[in-house]
């Protein structure tokens, strides 16, 4: 009997709320200190693609049109849509140009830098939403075309993070980084802008051209190896 009181004891202990609650504490304690201490980023890959304001939207797909979203993107708030259009520039064109949404107050077009040889659009390389100066080009929707006189850029390669993320690399918004790849066709990449903003998810992101050059495929992680400013 007195070994049967003593093993319902033990056993009551080990279900106790107190005990329960204290290995979940236990657990998580060591899930927040693993992810302080990790230094590996996620690698993103950009295919072509266009952000379109609502005017734009209106005239491509017809007033008060609104996207559908395909699926979301690794930055909160940000879809690939089920809409795609036609870029013409000088010298030729390209189709099915996925649309990313939600809407944006300016129009934005990011081309691989080998698209500009077949559209005879100047590749101009800048980060997102810095347009000024930047080539026009038209655009074809299901419902008509525009003409935007500025908005084409390739797009340069960039990692977002958190404010406190930033923190926890030991870089800040702005700042140039060099990051590199593993495997047979690797190397490293130097002029990676970090882009240290709220609500963002912690990403690098790079091109298929750059991509496909240094054998990366989704999933892939790298470090920062190095600041240059």
């Amino acid at each position: 009997m007195e070994d049967y009181e003593e093993l319902l004891g033990t056993l009551l202990e080990k279900l106790s709320p107190s005990s329960s609650n204290a290995a979940k504490i236990t657990n998580a304690a060591a899930t927040t200190t693993t992810a302080s201490n990790d230094q590996t980023i996620p690698v993103g890959i950009s295919n072509r693609h266009i952000h379109l304001s609502q005017d734009a939207l209106d005239k491509l797909f017809g007033t008060g049109y609104q996207l559908t979203k395909l699926k979301d993107l690794s930055q909160p708030g940000q879809f690939a849509s089920k809409e795609c259009v036609m870029i013409c520039g000088p010298k030729g064109m390209i189709n099915k140009v996925r649309i990313l949404g939600p809407v944006r107050p300016q129009t934005q077009v990011e081309i691989l830098q080998g698209d500009s040889f077949k559209l005879g659009v100047k590749g101009v390389l800048r980060l997102s939403g810095d347009l000024s100066g930047t080539p026009g080009i038209t655009v074809i929707g299901p419902n008509g075309s525009l003409e935007i006189p500025e908005g084409v850029i390739v797009a340069k390669r960039h990692i977002h993070m958190l404010p406190e993320e930033a923190a926890r690399f030991g870089v800040t918004n702005g700042k140039s980084v060099a990051i590199k790849f593993d495997g047979p066709r690797g190397g490293t990449l130097t002029d990676v802008i970090i882009r240290a903003k709220a609500n963002s998810g912690l990403e690098v992101h790079i091109d298929t051209e750059e991509a496909n050059a240094l054998g990366v495929t989704p999933g892939t992680k790298i470090k920062i190896i190095k600041s240059e400013n």
